[in-house]
């Protein structure tokens, strides 16, 4: 007579049923399914995540030309534009050397978010 010794093994969170009845020792049976159960939760944590990422790079605007946040001239005249919010400063110097508030204020308003 053959002896065969099946496990099977149930992840309560996620409802997963591993059956495994390779080897004839049930203690072999219980590694190979333990090993099966981690790797499908894996795949399951993998899954999830390239999800959420996906969902990211969807909402993400294409690098085009004409897709820019800001339009700086600085010749003949002298201006910067903002294309979100229709902002615009002739102190370029200030603004290249970082003075970005009225920019981010005007987004941030643009948005319904309040600053500070």
């Amino acid at each position: 007579n053959k002896v065969e010794t099946k496990v099977q093994l149930t992840h309560k969170p996620s409802g997963i049923v591993i059956v495994c009845s390779i080897e004839r020792s049930q203690l072999a049976n219980k590694e190979h399914a333990m090993k099966m159960l981690k790797s499908r939760l894996y795949q399951i944590e993998v899954d999830k995540r390239n999800e959420k990422r996906d969902e990211i790079e969807s909402s993400k605007m294409k690098i085009d030309f004409g897709s820019q946040i800001r339009n700086y001239v600085l010749h003949p005249y002298k201006l910067i534009k903002d294309a979100r919010t229709g902002v615009e400063r002739t102190d370029v110097q200030n603004v290249l050397d970082g003075d970005l508030d009225d920019y981010i204020k005007a987004f941030l308003m643009g948005q319904g978010l309040e600053t500070n």
